[in-house]
């Protein structure tokens, strides 16, 4: 069982934006641990009840909020957080949509398109989708970073150096995340809860679904690292590899054009062994399909497969 926390952070002490001026909600001292109530992606403007058509109002400027910021004490530029996920607890809800003008394929799904998931938030069983489709869950923290040293407010989209909107679904429980600090208190945020994606994210969402966090925060005095570093508790591909993979490729000079090629390849794969529609395959390779770089030495071309676990059908 989880110690009881430190620290209780709520939904609402959140914020839209990094930026080193902000407030800290809460000051914590190193070897401390905070449980944090985090938001959907959308800032909860996604229901369990939203239709596609909603989809069509969602205001841009309140989507990816981040709870926080936490002020470590101690916490210098040149130092490093060392930061343990000791528990995630997904809500039980959750959705994935195709936003206009968002993801990989964005000029191929120009409509916009919403599905909404219910799943066991204690047994985390498999989560259905469409007849006969069943994914694999695994919670993490998309979005977890903290303040950069240039002035001003930055995008919580994009990804940087201190961390922030980086997807990547090994960040779940009992994970290790190592992030550089540039201001003083580090000011620590973490938002964009999945219950479960593939690595890519490739329509631009995953299973979006508010969760509680439970961190415990560390601080590595003078460790001057460069970019973020992290340690899983275990494998990282186990819960759905049972069954083996379907895997497409893309291959030529460009690593993102192979990464397209290689989606819609499995759209068509997925559209013709299981009956689903174009969109419909989109969201769910975003949730559990893990685009690779199969080869990136024999130049001029490179390699980019696209694995899609069997196991979602069989």
């Amino acid at each position: 069982m989880t110690p009881r926390p430190h620290h209780t952070i709520h939904a609402s002490e959140h914020h839209l934006g990094w930026d080193n001026s902000l407030p800290p909600v809460r000051r914590v001292r190193p070897g401390e641990s905070a449980e944090l109530e985090i938001l959907d992606a959308s800032g909860g403007q996604i229901r369990p009840d939203t239709t596609v058509r909603e989809l069509a109002g969602l205001d841009f400027s309140r989507v990816n909020p981040v709870t926080g910021p936490l002020f470590v004490e101690g916490a210098e530029p040149g130092d490093a957080l060392r930061i343990t996920a000791l528990d995630i607890a997904p809500s039980g809800w959750g959705w994935t949509a195709n936003i206009p003008g968002f993801g990989l394929l964005a000029d191929d799904f120009p409509e916009p398109a919403l599905h909404l998931w219910s799943y066991d938030a204690q047994a985390l069983a498999p989560a259905m989708y469409q007849p006969g489709g069943r994914v694999p869950l695994r919670p993490f923290m998309g979005t977890i970073g903290v303040a950069p040293a240039e002035p001003g407010t930055h995008s919580v989209v994009p990804p940087r150096r201190v961390g922030g909107n980086m997807d990547i679904r090994d960040l779940g429980t009992g994970s290790v995340l190592e992030l550089p600090v540039e201001v003083p208190g580090a000011l620590l945020s973490v938002g964009d809860t999945h219950a479960a994606q593939g690595d890519g994210e490739v329509c631009g969402t995953a299973i979006e679904s508010p969760m509680r966090v439970v961190l415990r925060v560390d601080l590595l005095k003078g460790a001057g690292i460069a970019s973020p570093r992290y340690e899983t508790a275990g494998p990282v591909s186990r819960h759905v590899d049972a069954r083996g993979y379907l895997v497409t490729t893309g291959i030529g000079p460009d690593l993102m054009e192979g990464a397209r090629a290689a989606v819609r390849a499995m759209i068509d794969l997925l559209g013709s062994r299981h009956g689903l529609s174009a969109v419909d395959a989109y969201m769910l390779l975003s949730v559990c399909a893990d685009l690779r770089i199969l080869e990136i030495v024999d130049q001029p071309h490179w390699v980019v497969g696209l694995a899609f676990p069997r196991v979602v059908f069989e």
